[in-house]
């Protein structure tokens, strides 16, 4: 059997040393780094998606106008701003562009004319400015004024 005085004499373990608190410190702090980026890229794409959703919003509210405030004639040009938000109408007559050959032809036989609305809202700083453009074609009686005498 072997004496006590074979074994080695027992290490005092009181804390880590500074190599490992440095080590520890270095993890957190990658860590602590990695996880402030994410979260400033999340709002970052908050703020860019509630912007396209207001200008959409702007957009929709814009457009409702059309045929009510903004008379549905061809030529006609307006602007405006909602809130933060500044907006252009133009009205033109309706070019077929081939997508859907039938449409001019029909609205010829039904007595409807078609015009095109284009809309442009824009938003943000001069360094940072954001524009989004939306379309469509609203359909009106061609003879709406014949029918009135």
């Amino acid at each position: 059997m072997p004496s006590i005085e074979s074994f080695p004499p027992a290490r005092n373990n009181r804390g880590f040393t500074l190599l490992e608190l440095l080590l520890a410190f270095v993890v957190f702090a990658l860590s602590f780094a990695t996880v402030l980026e994410i979260l400033s890229g999340s709002m970052r794409n908050t703020v860019r998606a509630r912007e396209y959703t207001e200008a959409a919003l702007t957009a929709q509210s814009v457009m409702d106008q059309v045929g009510l405030e903004i008379p549905l004639q061809a030529g006609f040009s307006a602007a405006g701003e909602a809130g933060d938000y500044q907006w252009e109408i133009e009205l033109f007559d309706y070019v077929d562009t081939g997508e859907n050959p039938h449409s001019v032809e029909l609205a010829e036989l039904t007595g409807i004319e078609l015009l095109e609305v284009e809309l442009s809202v824009s938003w943000g700083e001069q360094s940072r400015a954001q524009t989004r453009r939306f379309s469509t074609v609203k359909a009106v009686l061609a003879n709406r004024d014949r029918g009135r005498r």
